[in-house]
């Protein structure tokens, strides 16, 4: 904090900053709270049930947000694993990454780092079916790609190397980027998968829809049962929660800092001021005991003897009052007859 009480820039720039950075995670932490409530509140169906009865009498024939399980069934074809015998699935990824070693000018250290240089997803029609056969009811997903928490089963990955000359490795030293190889991977939601969906569950004519949902909702599919993916959503908001507690936690204790330092500033000027005034009334008190008059104590005098002229400068405080002989006389601890305060230094004056 300067002198004048003011906040320094650095004080200044960490209030703001903690308090932006604090609105943005409560922010976050707002929508991730809003999905656990929305999810809690989802409607639970099971595929044992009449869904086409309860759509119907449903209010314009959907739910709008439906948790539904079920194992994955194709509704047609099936993609079949490019790497991994008999293995199919309904969506199907495969993602190419380019993994280098990045010089990083600031720690001077080299850093793994990795870039998708192609992503590719392919999916088809599919449907979720009970775990018992007997059971024909089904819903179609609808838009699969637009889910969240659609972890698919990694069914391949390899990595291949990058082959380099000794002219390449020397300009990749001088460029700061050193090539390592490119990762291959499949991933895909197999056949038979246990899936969990949560989204707008819908009657189209005579089928039933799981589709993304209206009003902001979030759609999921995920692997997980509903209680796992409930339980993540919470972790995550609860993480969320702690991030922003904290940040708030800094804007909160640097902005009482500043208001203490302004409050202890004030203080120390108020008592100042007062022992100044004091200081004063005594000097006239003493001046009339003395039948000094006022205007013939010239104004460079020293505060204490009124005749030897002013020759010490006081640190910490800054005032100048006294003469050589008037100071060594103060009692221990020395204090500054004016303020009060501490003496810890005297810078000797001399007048030409």
């Amino acid at each position: 904090m300067e002198s004048s009480g003011r906040p320094s820039t650095a004080q200044v720039l960490l209030l703001a900053t903690s308090s932006a950075v604090t609105a943005v995670l409560y922010s976050v932490y707002r929508k991730k709270a809003a999905t656990v409530n929305r999810l809690r509140e989802a409607k639970k169906i099971s595929l044992e049930q009449d869904l086409k009865n309860i759509l119907s009498e449903a209010p314009g024939k959907c739910v709008p947000y439906a948790v539904i399980e079920g194992v994955v069934r194709s509704v047609k074809e099936t993609l079949n694993s490019q790497f991994v015998d008999n293995c199919k699935g309904v969506i199907q990824r495969l993602t190419l990454r380019e993994k280098k070693m990045v010089w990083n000018r600031t720690t001077h250290l080299w850093n793994d780092r990795e870039k998708i240089i192609h992503q590719r997803t392919n999916t088809v029609p599919f449907d979720l079916c009970s775990h018992d056969d007997s059971v024909t009811a089904s819903v179609r997903v609808v838009r699969p790609l637009e889910a969240s928490e659609t972890n698919l089963e990694t069914t391949y990955e390899t990595f291949h190397p990058t082959v380099q000359s000794l002219g390449n490795i020397i300009g990749h030293f001088i460029s700061g980027e050193r090539p390592q190889g490119i990762r291959e991977t499949e991933e895909m939601l197999r056949l038979g998968e246990c899936v969990t969906g949560v989204g707008e569950l819908v009657l189209d004519n005579s089928l039933v829809k799981l589709q993304p949902p209206k009003q902001g909702l979030r759609f999921f599919l995920s692997r997980q049962d509903y209680a796992a993916l409930l339980a993540k959503q919470e972790r995550s908001a609860r993480l969320w929660r702690l991030l922003a507690g904290l940040c708030g936690l800094a804007a909160c204790a640097t902005l009482f800092y500043i208001l203490w330092r302004q409050w202890t500033l004030r203080r120390k000027q108020q008592k100042e001021r007062s022992a100044l005034q004091e200081f004063k009334e005594e000097q006239r008190r003493r001046m009339r005991e003395l039948e000094v008059d006022e205007d013939a104590v010239p104004s460079g005098a020293c505060s204490i003897c009124l005749s030897a002229q002013r020759t010490c400068a006081f640190l910490e405080c800054g005032h100048v009052c006294t003469c050589e002989p008037c100071y060594q006389a103060l009692p221990p601890p020395k204090k500054c007859p004016i303020c009060r305060a501490p003496i810890h230094r005297v810078v000797p004056l001399y007048n030409s």
